[in-house]
């Protein structure tokens, strides 16, 4: 008999959004029987096994589908999702996103954003979106950090945000308190396009605390969540919600965290993804920044400035090297001599040649060639039968 659904199964957003109800984020089972059978015909298979018609045939259905899960994994499976199906209508969910002005992102679709197909069977099933989708398909970097944040932390991160934007790049992070929070407003305070990246249903922002800035963030850009609404935001939540910061940015940079801080576990999923991952250097004395430092043990790239941040993410070859602007040293751009007999001259005093030459340790004729070189070049000048370096 076939199953009696309060909705159109068929309809490929309301199975996926079904399917963003049933299981957990990065639930492998479910990413692999949904990749495998189609949302629509994975949701039928789980009814029908769920009422126990045919079990044993239900997971030899399945048992092909990924030599990792084995029917003990996928009868574990049933039994977390079956508890779902009851009274199950992603039409609800669909209604609210809807009445927020927000709406469903599937994979497939011209809106939804490529760089996830990169997460495998752990994509999410869709993506439930505040404001303008055209934001996630911009060249982004991911700033993360720590929601206990200094000071030093936020400056850095305000400056990145700028700078990224600066040079055309959006901006992703994950609305928390702290480095996230500076990361959206700084970004915004340029113009630039910010995406949040939500662990819980986006009919209820949290932290709490952040609401307004989080409604300014969907209205210059986009607020997105994998969890449907009513969705709670759960720590396990946080941590899964983190490969999608990864997965929508090009790069990420982590530029402040604890040894134990959740922000590494963003920049562990970019890893995992062959993206590139760069760190702030902190205070070596600063436990704000004991994550950043193991990250750059690890083989992280060293960020100190947005440029850095812009190269992290660019091809190979696409961007300039361009040396940080510093003043010249006293001994620039001369020969081994010349040094010698530049760096022999007093600070402030003046200097005969007899007295050069014995300090230089250099003969007298290549003294005076030196000299001659040297008052050419504005380094030095003469003051009377002396010699003296040239002011400034």
């Amino acid at each position: 008999m076939a199953e009696r659904w309060a909705f159109d199964v068929d309809d490929e957003v309301q199975a996926r959004a079904a399917w963003s109800r049933i299981a957990e984020p990065r639930d492998r089972a479910a990413g692999v029987v949904v990749a495998g059978l189609g949302a629509a015909q994975a949701l039928r298979w789980l009814a029908g096994a769920a009422r126990g018609r045919g079990t044993g045939a239900a997971l030899g259905a399945v048992a092909g589908l990924d030599p990792v899960l084995t029917p003990a994994h996928w009868s574990a499976a049933l039994a977390r999702w079956s508890s779902r199906l009851v009274g199950l209508d992603p039409r609800r969910e669909l209604q609210v996103i809807t009445r927020l002005g927000g709406r469903v992102l599937i994979p497939g679709a011209p809106e939804w954003p490529p760089t996830l197909d990169d997460l495998g069977v752990d994509r999410p099933h869709c993506l439930w979106v505040l404001g303008d989708h055209r934001a996630l398909h911009r060249p982004a970097t991911a700033l993360v950090g720590a929601r206990a944040s200094t000071g030093y932390g936020e400056q850095v991160a305000a400056d990145l945000a700028a700078g990224l934007v600066d040079h055309g790049r959006g901006v992703v992070s994950g609305g928390a308190f702290g480095i996230d929070a500076v990361a959206h407003r700084a970004t915004m305070a340029v113009r630039g396009v910010p995406v949040a990246v939500m662990a819980g249903g986006l009919d209820r922002f949290y932290p709490a605390g952040n609401a307004r800035l989080l409604a300014e963030v969907a209205r210059r850009g986009a607020v997105v969540s994998e969890a449907p609404p009513g969705t709670s935001p759960m720590r396990q939540r946080f941590l899964s919600r983190n490969r999608l910061i990864a997965a929508l940015a090009e790069a990420t940079v982590v530029v402040e965290a604890s040894w134990r801080s959740g922000a590494l576990s963003t920049a562990h999923h970019a890893l995992t993804m062959g993206r590139a991952v760069g760190a702030v250097p902190g205070p070596v004395t600063s436990v704000a920044s004991a994550g950043c430092h193991r990250l750059l043990r690890e083989g992280a790239e060293c960020i100190t400035d947005a440029r850095e941040a812009v190269q992290l993410a660019a091809p190979i070859g696409t961007t300039d090297e361009v040396a940080p602007s510093v003043p010249p040293g006293l001994l620039d751009d001369l020969d081994e001599e010349q040094a010698q007999v530049l760096d022999a001259l007093p600070a402030r005093a003046a200097a005969d040649l007899d007295a050069l030459v014995r300090s230089s340790g250099v003969a007298e004729a290549r003294v005076r060639s030196a000299l001659g070189y040297l008052e050419l070049a504005g380094r030095v000048c003469r003051d009377g039968p002396r010699w003296r370096r040239a002011a400034g």
